[in-house]
Parts: C-alpha cells; structure tokens; sequence
C-alpha cells in the first residue's frame, strides 16, 4: 500500500506532462498552418484582391487567368506552365486607350510560347503574333491577350516566363 502511495504522485506528474506536450504540439501545428506571407520584391506584382486595383489569377483546366484593370498599364506578369498546352490569358478590363503592345519573355530562351490571339472588345480575335505584339485596338471595352505555344514550332512548352504589357 505504501508503494502506491509513493507511485501516485509520479502517475499524476507524468499523466500532466503528456497533456503539456499535447498543447505545444498543437500550438507548432496551427502556426504551421498559417498562410505564408510572402514579399513583393521576390514577386513580380504582388497580389491583391480585384477590388484593390489588384489582379485576380484564376485556373481553369489549362487556363490560367490574370483579370487586370487598363488603369494599371504598364505592368509585368510573372507565369509558369507546368504542363503541356497550357495557355496564359491576360484580359485587361475598361481598355479605352488606342493602342497595346507587350512582349513575352520566357527564362528559357529556346522554350515554344508566344501571343497566340487577341480577342477584342467587340468579341473577334486576332493572331497568331509572336514574342511580341503592337496592335490598335477599334473599340472601348475588355480586351483579352492569349499566350501559348506555337503549333508551328518545336521546343519546350514548360517552364517560367514573364508579360510585360505597356
């Protein structure tokens, strides 16, 4: 009996221990799961919200979308395809200015993309263009820039490039 009356207060002890080492590592897990913040010099625009003169990116199967306001150009879009026959789709709203120009540059020099088309406010596309394209736009309204690879071409379809429109 004595015994266990010496056993009970280390019983006790080490049954609080467990719950303290429980709640810290509970505490190490929520904190991991927190959003990473990142910082806007280690990407090309930073991100906010469509409704902050931001850009919203979108996917949709092998679309990827950037929604940016006219009222921003000129600006620079940093991408990655991660799979063949993806397309890159930058629709510019309340575009009233004449004229548009941009220019693709991928980090490989030798990989296969290019502006694709241009959908026009008006709803008719344009294209095919190159690396870079300058085109008078008729009408005022959304206009849609669409880079892809060339089906002319050969080389690689994957890989980090940037847009930078003006």
């Amino acid at each position: 009996m004595k015994k266990l009356l010496l056993l009970a207060p280390i019983l006790l002890w080490s049954c609080n221990k467990s719950d303290a080492v429980k709640e810290s590592a509970s505490s190490v897990d929520t904190r991991q799961q927190r959003p990473v913040e990142r910082d806007s010099a280690t990407e090309v625009i930073k991100e906010v919200p469509m409704g902050r003169q931001g850009m919203m990116r979108e996917v949709e199967g092998n679309k990827i979308i950037r929604t940016v306001d006219a009222q921003q150009i000129p600006f620079n879009i940093g991408e990655e395809f991660t799979e063949e026959d993806q397309q890159f789709i930058v629709k510019i709203k309340n575009f009233r200015q004449k004229t548009i120009s941009g220019e693709v540059t991928p980090e490989n020099a030798e990989m296969n993309i290019r502006f694709n088309q241009i959908k026009l406010p008006d709803g008719t596309f344009d294209g095919p263009f190159g690396r870079q394209i300058s085109y008078t736009a008729k009408n005022d309204g959304e206009l849609w820039l669409i880079i892809g690879k060339s089906n002319m071409a050969s080389g690689e379809t994957k890989g980090k490039f940037s847009v930078s429109i003006k």
